[in-house]
Order: C-alpha cells, then structure tokens, then sequence
C-alpha cells in the first residue's frame, strides 16, 4: 500500500462521518455562548474574556493528543480512543453547561462574576477541550489513511460535512422556538429554546462519533509503516519526539500556513464574540440581553450562521477545482473580508443573507486548505504536528480575546465595527499567502 493508494468516496466519507456531529456541538458552542454569558449578566466588554481559557487549553491539549496518538497502537485503533473519550466528556457538559442559570449560586460576585458566570466558564474549557480532543483526530485520520492524490478530496468532505453539521446547529434553537419551546426566560435563566439545542447536539455527537468508530477501521504499525514510505522496525511514528525538537525540523509550510492562520482565526474569534450584540443593536436597535427583542437577535444569529454554513458547504464543492491551493486560499479570504466588512453597513436582517454567504467562503477555506498544505509537507509524526498546528489556530484566538475589550473601546464600544477590524484582518492574510512555499520534506 502507498501514499497514492486511493479510497472510495464512501470510505473517505465514513472517516469523516463523525466530524458531523462533533460539529454540531461546535456550532452551538461559537453561536450561543456569548448569548448565554450575556444572559447570565457578562457586561459587553467582557464577553471577549470568556473565549481565553478555551483556546489556551487547546494550546496544552492539542499537541499532547496528537503526541501520545502517535503512540497508540490498540484494539479500538490509533486515534479512535481519544475521539471517544473527547465526545463522552463533550456529552456530559453539553448537557450541564445551559442549566447554569438554573442552579442556585448565590449573588455574590467573585473577579466581577457571579456564581453562574463561573460555572458557565468552567464549563465552557471543558466543552471546549473535548470538542477539540474529539475533533482532532478526524484530521489526523485523513492525514494518517488518505494519499496524496486525494488529500484536498478528503479535508474538502471533511469541510462538507464539518458546515453540514454547523448548519443543524446553527438552527437549533429558532427551531425549537418553532415548534413552541420558550425562547425567554426569567433573568439570568437561558431559554429551554436553547437548552434543548443542546440535548439534542450532545445525542447526534455521540452517535455520529459512534459511526465513525464502527465503521472506519485504523492501519496497524505495519501497514501504516509502508503506507508512509517509514521503517516498519520503528511502526511508524511510535518513537517519542520532543516538540522542540519537531519544530526545529518543521517543514516551512507549517510555517507560513501557521501565518495566514494567525489573521484568519482572529478575525473569527471576534465574530463569534460580538455577532449577537452587532446584530441586535443594528437590526433589531436593542441592547438589552433580558429584552425578547434580543433573544430574537440571538435566535437570527443562529439563522445568520446557518447561511454561512450553506455558503462554507457549497464552496467546499468548489475548492478542488481551482488549478492550485494557494488560488484557492487568497479568493477565499478576500471573499470572507468583504463578507465581514458587509455588517457594518448593512441594517436589514435579511440582507445579511449575502454578507454570511461569503463569510461561509473563508470558513470553508480554513478548515480544508491549511490542514492539505500541511500534511502534504510532512511525512511522519503526523498527529503530533498537527497537535502542535492547532497551536497556529488557539494562539490568534488567545490575543483576539485579550485584546476584544480594548480594540471594542478604541472603535467607540460598537460590536458591529469589530467586523471592519475583521476584514483587515483577513486581508492581511491573504497578503501573507504568496509566502506560503508547497514543499514535501
């Protein structure tokens, strides 16, 4: 068996079956959690804070799933046992995490933030650490079982079924405010609209994560060992490495991949900060998180979303046709600015349709292009660069949401003017893609 070696699309599909359900939970996560600190008292320009502690985890966590993956050769497989175990914990939390205003905390204030507010953070790094722990080894599935010559097809499917599952997310609560869930609640109480969103993410996450798992079978040592072009007496990559180390060997690739990364997922994590507060104060003229007016915002977002989805699914088709990768990636970004910039300008609900659309054309960029630019660098140790990678993606998150508060107070406190500082941000981006040398070491 060697790298050119080609699958079914129903093979390449079943490995990336489960990331549907892994990004369901994710969608509601980046869609509904400033509604919910918001909900729970957050002040405006504190909601960037509550992003830190996640992607700061995923900066820990990451490189050791993909260090100790690379090691694991066992009966369930190589990376099965900890997209398992990442979806497990993800289940728990997704199903205590919107209680938080439910539970008796008390008043008093600890740092600024009640006892809910707390609760809600912890929460939130463990959910988001498991999301990621359960996401990450569907990357390195398809870097570990997928050629060369289908590595675009395999992140692209991937990227489909990644936005197919944001999608359902995204739509969750206006759909159980549809069919008649509650979608306010008394003060500091998250509606069951959103409650149940949740649920219900948390039960398609383990059974999508359960397909996957039964359907899709991992290389042993050996066969990965030939598959790679590696020594079979060393299986693979099972041999310790220090991180240091693998960077110092880093192909340059992972290095100018991880530039354009820093801009794009910047310009992301101010999206998911201030979208709600942006559009219910540019649509709906309201600031107020216990005010219907503005849950009704927050339910449009989820709608917003959605269309970015459906923009992220349909591009993810168009991707493998552009004639090279880097092409693909600058049309992508410049796209997704003016989709950004658009939400500064625009005060009706609907015509935000179009701005998401092209917002939906950078996301799918991101999550296919980066990771085929990358793997088709390396050879070995594939899970734990990765590992190291998702560093390129926490880190701009990490700055993003320490600075939100201050970059919110220099554009005079208003959330729709952060999507300006997002655009720039992904120009600059596309800038840095003509750096970006394709190499195989």
């Amino acid at each position: 068996m060697t790298r050119n070696t080609s699958l079914s699309f129903r093979q390449i599909f079943d490995l990336n079956f489960g990331f549907f359900g892994v990004q369901i939970a994710y969608a509601l996560q980046s869609a509904n959690i400033s509604r919910i600190f918001a909900t729970l008292g957050a002040d405006p320009h504190q909601l960037s804070f509550f992003w830190v502690l996640p992607p700061l985890m995923g900066m820990i966590v990451q490189p050791l799933v993909g260090k100790y993956s690379d090691r694991t050769w066992c009966r369930l497989g190589r990376r099965k046992p900890y997209l398992l175990g990442g979806a497990l914990v993800a289940v728990l939390v997704m199903l205590m995490l919107p209680n938080a205003g439910s539970f008796t905390f008390g008043s008093r204030l600890l740092l600024g933030l009640n006892g809910a507010m707390w609760f809600g953070l912890f929460s939130l790094i463990f959910l988001d650490t498991s999301i990621n722990v359960a996401m990450q080894p569907f990357k390195m599935m398809v870097g570990d079982m997928v050629g060369d010559n289908q590595k675009a097809e395999g992140y692209s499917v991937q990227s489909f079924l990644c936005n197919a599952g944001s999608l359902a997310g995204y739509l969750f609560p206006i759909f159980f405010t549809w069919i008649g869930l509650a979608n306010t609640a008394p003060a500091g109480v998250i509606p069951q609209s959103v409650i149940w969103s949740f649920y219900c993410g948390a039960l398609i996450l383990i059974l999508c994560v359960l397909y996957t798992s039964l359907r899709v079978k991992e290389m042993p040592p050996r066969e990965y060992a030939r598959f790679h072009g590696l020594d079979e007496t060393v299986s693979g990559s099972s041999e310790s490495v220090s991180f240091v180390r693998l960077l110092k060997k880093a192909p340059s690739t992972f290095w100018t991949v991880s530039v354009v990364q820093f801009f794009c997922w910047a310009s992301f994590l101010f999206l998911w900060t201030y979208t709600n507060g942006a559009i219910a104060d540019n649509c709906w003229g309201v600031s107020d998180p216990g005010s219907e007016a503005y849950q009704d915002a927050g339910n449009w977002v989820g709608v917003l979303f959605a269309v970015e989805a459906v923009g992220a699914m349909l591009w993810a088709l168009v991707i493998p046709r552009f004639r090279t990768l880097k092409a693909a990636y600058v049309v992508s970004l410049l796209l997704g600015a003016v989709g950004f910039a658009s939400v500064w300008f625009i005060h009706d609900r609907w015509l935000l349709f179009a701005g998401f659309a092209l917002i939906g054309v950078v996301w799918a960029a991101m999550l296919a292009l980066p990771f085929t630019l990358v793997t088709n660098s390396l050879k070995d140790h594939i899970g734990t660069y990765l590992g190291l990678f998702n560093c390129s993606i926490c880190l701009p998150q990490i700055i993003a949401a320490a600075t939100g508060g201050l970059v919110l107070n220099l554009v005079g406190g208003s959330q729709a003017a952060m999507f300006i500082i997002a655009a720039a941000l992904l120009v600059c981006g596309a800038a840095c893609v003509f750096i970006i040398k394709e190499n195989k070491e």
